[in-house]
């Protein structure tokens, strides 16, 4: 231009100023307010219809912050603080202007509170990651406050039935639970999921039947989020709660269709759904590292499996043991094995699942199947028990030259029915032995 862009550079320094104005305007404004005035607004902030407001949110985020503070090394004290003002911010006035400044604006505020700076950084890392490359919350106040974040989000969800469908996630849910993924797997935290997952379900339970439950059944809810926190899971919590009350004399309905029927079946469903869903993500979270998603499945399949470190180890030692000559060919032989024994089952109409004795073997590869399957399957459940998974390979791969000299040499159906029983109940153990590892079946190609 004539005047070399100066006209241009006027106007936007014009437009500039102005944006910088207000904020100055609004930082200064927010900055009259305590962190508790400035959250006030939000006990009228819906976050969603059916799962109330934001300032609900916050508290079932900070007693759950408070839970898993102990487990990434954090204080719980001031985990819950950091709960408690994480999301402060949103109801600014710099915020409400400029949106994109949720989280970093919360840390300037809680520093200009003098709030402790683990508190501060919390504000902005709680919502990390926002992407594949973007970094994992760091802090242990910071890691804690992220994961209740995301596990108060998903199990809210689950808990209305607002999952992701196909390529709809209008709430980011998969970005919450590849969230929680990753932190786990980078700090390397031994959580297990399941219970948290319970407990935050029961607390939406709880918010759903404040305004027309009796008292009793509220009572009963706090009760089982108790007995979690001491039995670890739904199931026992729940029978603990109803033998206590029953032998205090109470009257509780537990029968098919009562409430507490329908608890027993919905909680579980809603946990197992979620963990499934996380074991998918795992799978995409996995993949660029050359970990094989149906290797995930078999290992996933086995339930229970809701330490995704522990999960991972499991999965790699499984992987890389597939590789060698003995996974290959033991993964041949329980196939063989597997396939005789279902075939025989739905042929026969009847299970081979009973205890095979070495006193009816009649050939010797019989009878050094059975002393593998003896010193084998103690030495798997022990390595198994001592999360040493490459000694639980080690143990199996030892089972290969018998379990191929038993298909070499030995007859299944014998003639004589109870050889042949014995046979089939033998082979069914080889399948026992081997799913304490893994549900081969879900490796591609069973």
């Amino acid at each position: 231009t004539p005047d070399h862009g100066a006209t241009i550079l006027a106007g936007n320094a014009r437009v500039l100023i102005a944006r910088l104005a207000d904020a100055r305007f609004f930082w200064e404004n927010d900055l009259r307010k305590s962190l508790e005035d400035m959250s006030a607004p939000l006990e009228n902030v819906v976050f969603h219809a059916k799962l109330g407001t934001q300032a609900e949110r916050i508290e079932r985020i900070a007693a759950l912050a408070r839970e898993i503070a102990p487990k990434v090394g954090a204080d719980p004290d001031v985990a819950e603080q950091a709960a408690r003002v994480v999301k402060a911010d949103l109801a600014s006035e710099m915020v409400y202007e400029f949106p994109e400044l949720q989280g970093v604006m919360g840390g300037y505020y809680a520093k200009a509170a003098g709030l402790p700076d683990e508190v501060a950084n919390a504000c902005e890392a709680h919502y990390r990651p926002l992407g594949p490359s973007d970094d994992v919350p760091s802090e242990p106040v910071s890691i804690a406050v992220a994961l209740a974040d995301k596990i108060d989000m998903l199990t809210g969800f689950w808990a209305i039935d607002e999952k992701p469908t196909g390529s709809k996630d209008p709430f980011a849910l998969r970005r919450a639970s590849l969230g929680v993924i990753r932190i786990l797997l980078t700090h390397g935290l031994r959580i297990n999921l399941a219970p948290l997952i319970d407990r935050q379900s029961l607390k939406h339970e709880i918010r759903d039947n404040l305004d027309t439950a009796e008292e009793r059944r509220l009572f009963i809810l706090h009760h089982l989020l108790d007995e979690i926190a001491d039995h670890g899971v739904f199931g026992a919590a729940l029978h603990a709660v109803v033998e206590k009350l029953q032998g205090d004399g109470e009257e509780i309905e537990v029968g098919e269709g009562s409430w507490l029927d329908r608890l027993r079946a919905s909680i579980p469903a809603q946990r197992d759904d979620l963990l499934s869903f996380l074991a998918d993500r795992l799978k995409v979270a996995l993949r660029d590292q050359g970990i094989r998603h149906d290797v995930i499945q078999a290992c996933f399949d086995l339930g229970g499996q809701d330490d995704l470190v522990l999960l991972v180890n499991r999965v790699k030692a499984l992987q890389e043991f597939l590789g060698t000559e003995d996974g290959a060919n033991l993964l041949t032989g329980y196939r063989r094995a597997s396939n005789i024994v279902a075939a025989e089952e739905k042929k026969d109409g009847v299970e081979y699942s009973g205890t095979p004795e070495d006193k009816f073997a009649e050939e010797d590869e019989e009878r050094a199947l059975f002393a593998a399957l003896d010193a084998g399957e103690p030495a798997v459940a022990e390595a198994l028990a001592g999360e040493d998974f490459a000694a639980a390979m080690a143990g199996m791969a030892k089972l290969r030259p018998a379990i191929d000299a038993f298909f070499d040499h030995v007859t299944v159906n014998a003639e004589n029915q109870i050889v042949r029983r014995n046979r089939l109940c033998l082979l069914n153990r080889i399948r026992g032995v081997m799913r304490q590892v893994a549900i081969w079946e879900a490796i591609e190609g069973s």
